[in-house]
């Protein structure tokens, strides 16, 4: 049965892919695509889709894509996202959960996008509004007013803020706010602390407090801490609102 907390469904002789791990967690399974097989993938997420009715796929290359569609497409709805490199799937009949949690995903700049596209959907995926920000880098500090504005006003619970190069922008972001911030780090950049080292170790040595960092690339990690943060803050309100 798929709500026994220990119910494992066994894809083959590669996956033992945990399937209530989203009533136990908060956060659902995901098939991470890189470093599998295209089969691989698709027989897991086939397998998850079934036992869940939604799915969700990071790091998918474009033959990957292709073959999910090609494989999957007939039987189920799939919904690519090809800068964030992800694939949702999910049953004719399901729909998307909504959570009522709020957050904000902003991007230092447009090399930063897969990573901030991989936060959105895997927070979407986990039922929570997401609202995103692109472009607005230090570079152009000017560009931070209207997301901030927009943000107090939309009353979003977490921020994720991607940056790579000196990965500066989560720091200034928490400084101007009082929600979590989750920042995270890039493999943008070149030379001395390039591939996103040097804006991991800014980001680790902030002096703003109620900074959370997670690893380079790491936008599914950070999407998915964020929405659980958010959904827990919306079962908190909505519980005190019926007391």
């Amino acid at each position: 049965m798929a709500n026994h907390p220990h119910h494992i469904e066994i894809v083959e002789n590669f996956a033992r892919l945990d399937i209530d791990r989203k009533r136990r967690t908060g956060i659902p399974e995901a098939v991470l695509a890189e470093g599998k097989t295209i089969e691989q993938v698709v027989a897991a997420l086939g397998k998850l889709v079934e036992s869940t009715g939604i799915a969700l796929a990071t790091r998918v290359s474009d033959v990957c894509a292709s073959t999910i569609d090609r494989e999957l497409g007939t039987r189920y709805i799939v919904v690519q996202n090809r800068v964030g490199r992800t694939a949702v799937v999910k049953k004719q009949d399901v729909e998307q959960e909504s959570t009522g949690g709020r957050i904000a995903v902003l991007a230092a700049g447009t090399s930063d996008l897969p990573v901030a596209e991989e936060a959105k959907v895997s927070a979407e995926v986990t039922g929570c509004e997401v609202l995103s920000f692109y472009d607005v880098g230090v570079a152009g500090i000017h560009r931070l007013l209207e997301p901030l504005k927009v943000i107090h006003e939309q009353e979003v619970s977490v921020l994720v803020v991607v940056a790579g190069m000196e990965g500066a922008l989560p720091s200034v972001i928490r400084g101007l706010v009082t929600i979590p911030v989750i920042g995270v780090p890039t493999s943008t950049g070149y030379g001395y602390g390039g591939k996103g080292e040097a804006a991991l170790m800014t980001m680790l040595q902030s002096c703003a407090p109620g900074l959370t960092v997670v690893n380079i690339d790491n936008g599914f990690g950070a999407g998915s801490t964020a929405a659980l943060i958010a959904n827990l803050l919306a079962e908190a309100k909505r519980n005190l609102a019926r007391s």
